[in-house]
């Protein structure tokens, strides 16, 4: 895969954001056209679908491409037994690692929506994003309708979302709340910040286990669902995810190899998009996560 890092420069301001890709990066419009219609392009660190956004200066483009046009590999199946719930508005999912909840041209798997529809035999939406590596919960819908009341019940914070998480070391104080703005890190594009002037986010955490090692297990509870705000707000309290080097988190620890960015959703509760009714799920720890837990804090 080549990967595009651009900046906008003053005489780019005002430019479309294709145009921009095109010209700075060096490839044809139509090459820019496609990678932002399968969410290949992030602005400021969060995904951009819009050919015609207005940029202004400084803000940061980061392009995923395909490697000499090769076409995306063939999806994968999900187990059906992933399937936690299914009517006819919702569909909740256990999503595997690596799955992406969203096709990019990076992605060696196919998109969950795609795979939960061809399960079930019909189209599911996207209602909200899990990390291309986090596993556990997520939620998808059977109707624009039901879609449209998810989006909105997720953008106000309505849903209870519970992860673990295993990170490097336990955060200080190992009990808390953090209420810390979220926004693009200024020094590193694709991550995420506390900046002053961020995005208003806040977690609950506590600390469940501590190897010997130092290495923690923690139950995070989102007050909001800022971009990769867990692995934000743990970096900035000292306990990076482990398997998650875009915020310092290791990719070994002692003899142990970690595989991906330890974040599971384990449990999450919401409101039926239709009949109004509570209902909660939850997601059973996957082996790799609990073989990485099992060796570094028992």
């Amino acid at each position: 895969m080549r990967r595009l890092t651009l900046r906008v420069g003053a005489r780019d301001t005002g430019s479309r954001l294709d145009r921009f890709i095109a010209s700075a990066g060096g490839i044809s419009r139509g090459l820019a056209r496609r990678t932002l219609d399968v969410g290949g392009v992030f602005l400021d660190g969060r995904r951009c679908k819009v050919a015609s956004r207005v940029l202004r200066e400084g803000q940061a483009v980061l392009v995923h491409l395909e490697e000499a046009g090769r076409a995306p590999a063939p999806e994968a199946a999900l187990d059906p037994a992933r399937i936690l719930y299914a009517d006819e508005h919702l569909v909740v999912v256990d999503k595997p690692p690596y799955v992406p909840a969203q096709a990019t041209l990076t992605s060696d798997r196919g998109a969950l929506p795609d795979l939960a529809g061809a399960v079930l035999g019909g189209p599911v939406l996207l209602v909200h994003r899990l990390d291309r590596e986090t596993s556990g919960v997520c939620v998808l819908a059977r109707s624009k309708e039901a879609a449209g009341v998810l989006s909105k019940a997720f953008r106000t914070g309505a849903p209870e979302k519970t992860y673990l998480a295993l990170t490097a070391r336990a955060p200080e104080p190992r009990d808390g709340r953090i209420e810390a703005p979220l926004g693009p890190d200024p020094r590193r594009p694709g991550r995420r910040a506390v900046v002053a002037g961020g995005e208003a986010a806040a977690t609950r955490y506590r600390t469940l286990a501590v190897g010997a090692c130092g290495a923690a297990l923690v139950e995070c509870t989102l007050e909001s669902g800022r971009t990769h705000q867990i692995r934000a707000h743990l970096a900035h309290l000292g306990a990076p995810l482990l398997g998650d080097p875009r915020y310092g988190g290791p990719r070994r620890v002692l003899e142990t190899s970690v595989p991906r960015v330890m974040l599971h959703a384990a449990r999450l509760a919401l409101s039926h998009p239709v009949s109004g009714a509570r209902m909660g799920f939850e997601a059973p720890i996957p082996d790799d996560f609990r073989a990485v837990k099992i060796a570094l804090t028992s």
